[in-house]
């Protein structure tokens, strides 16, 4: 029994989400709380009978406690070893950890792997940990020193990338860094294809590891095809696309950073190849400067709904984007189009993207629904976890 962590009281009834094994208890359904809790503590809690339900880290905000246990255990280093060794035991399973074609893989995914406010992501011997949450933050060195222990001579080197993750008002003045070993090699195989991998200062962790099967889907449709790949940040599409076979490559983001990124991961794969260009330009000026060009097009642009109160707003951009995207591709083009927020469900993407087919009027057919790959699992008892939504569309 974890006697020495205080304890947050639940209203009467509250406990029922709890014990359907969902991770998160909001602020409303506590009674009340001992004295001198401090944000990212770890606490037990307590039904209104009394009765333990609960173990996690406590925070300032709607969600008051992401859950680590529905056992009554310590959160010691036994239990972060335990719950990495699951993690990498599953990566093991699905074929992706020790994986001759790829080192590039997503090691833990928060509440899909038991651990609510955790990434970790897996680039060669480098691994980048990234806290969501102020107790995950908190116990980051403890993490590290398991994670060591758990992976062995997998990796040499953690870096710590939560900087721009970490709760605005919990002000803990974090800089990002290495907490274990060092290294200058940040190229990273997927799948055969190196990229260059900016864990400084990209997004995420440095790349989207969720787009690896997808990205393999669109090189089996890129032979002989010309290939518009908008939003390309680090040229992840661009790269498969060029190994497809595609007869030229165009990628675009508004980053010129995103740009010369892309433009490096290109050439560390394809030397000297002309078939590909990039654009630091507007998505939709650049779609309307080149109608009836590209046979595939890929929209993957970033999230335009972080939390709820921007939803109705990211379902009109996604489908006035996907507007531009069916009324710019050739007859017979296939658009692979994605959405990774949260807050829109698989349902209202598709239905945003139905309402611009109709808005263009032409003939569009689904070949295949697309969703986040395996080392981004979803927690059955948390639907909240399936964020990355795509369609492959065939427009006549």
């Amino acid at each position: 029994m974890t006697e020495n962590y205080k304890n947050i009281y639940l209203k009467r009834g509250k406990q029922e989400s709890l014990l359907r094994f969902h991770p998160w208890i909001f602020s409303g359904a506590i009674h009340h709380a001992d004295t001198d809790i401090q944000e990212g503590d770890v606490v037990r809690v307590i039904t209104a009978d009394g009765d333990f339900v609960a173990v996690g880290h406590y925070q300032v905000g709607t969600i008051a406690v992401r859950v680590l246990s529905f056992r009554d255990v310590s959160i010691d280093h036994a239990f972060w070893v335990s719950r990495l060794q699951a993690a990498l035991d599953m990566r093991r399973g699905i074929g992706l950890a020790d994986n001759q074609r790829g080192d590039t893989y997503r090691l833990v995914h928060g509440e899909g792997d038991n651990l609510p406010g955790l990434i970790i992501d897996c680039y060669g011997h480098t691994a980048v940990m990234q806290a969501h949450s102020v107790g995950m933050h908190m116990c980051r060195e403890h993490i590290c020193e398991a994670l060591t222990q758990v992976m062995g001579d997998r990796i040499s080197s953690v870096y710590y990338k939560s900087e721009g993750t970490l709760p605005f008002k919990a002000d803990l003045g974090e800089e990002n860094g290495f907490i274990f070993g060092q290294t200058s090699d940040n190229v990273a195989v997927e799948n055969g294809l190196k990229f260059l991998i900016d864990w400084r200062r990209g997004q995420k962790t440095g790349f989207f590891i969720d787009q690896r099967e997808n990205r393999a889907l669109l090189e089996r449709y890129a032979k002989d095809k010309s290939v518009l790949n908008m939003f390309c940040y680090t040229g992840g599409f661009s790269a498969y696309a060029m190994r497809g076979g595609a007869k030229l490559v165009h990628s675009v983001d508004s980053s010129a950073k995103a740009i010369d990124l892309t433009n490096q991961n290109v050439a560390l794969n394809f030397p000297g190849d002309a078939r590909h260009e990039a654009f630091c330009d507007d998505a939709f000026k650049f779609m309307d400067a080149n109608d009836d060009k590209y046979d595939l097009i890929v929209l993957d642009p970033p999230a335009f709904a972080k939390h709820r109160g921007a939803l109705r707003n990211a379902l009109k951009g996604y489908t006035r984007l996907n507007v531009k995207g069916l009324e710019r591709i050739k007859r017979g083009g296939i658009l692979f189009t994605f959405s990774c927020s949260q807050v829109v469900t698989k349902d209202q993407f598709r239905a945003a993207v139905f309402t611009a087919a109709a808005q263009t009027g032409r003939k569009v057919r689904i070949l295949h629904q697309l969703h986040q790959p395996a080392d981004h699992p979803i927690n059955i008892y948390h639907p909240e976890g399936e964020y990355l939504k795509g369609l492959v569309l065939y427009v006549e």
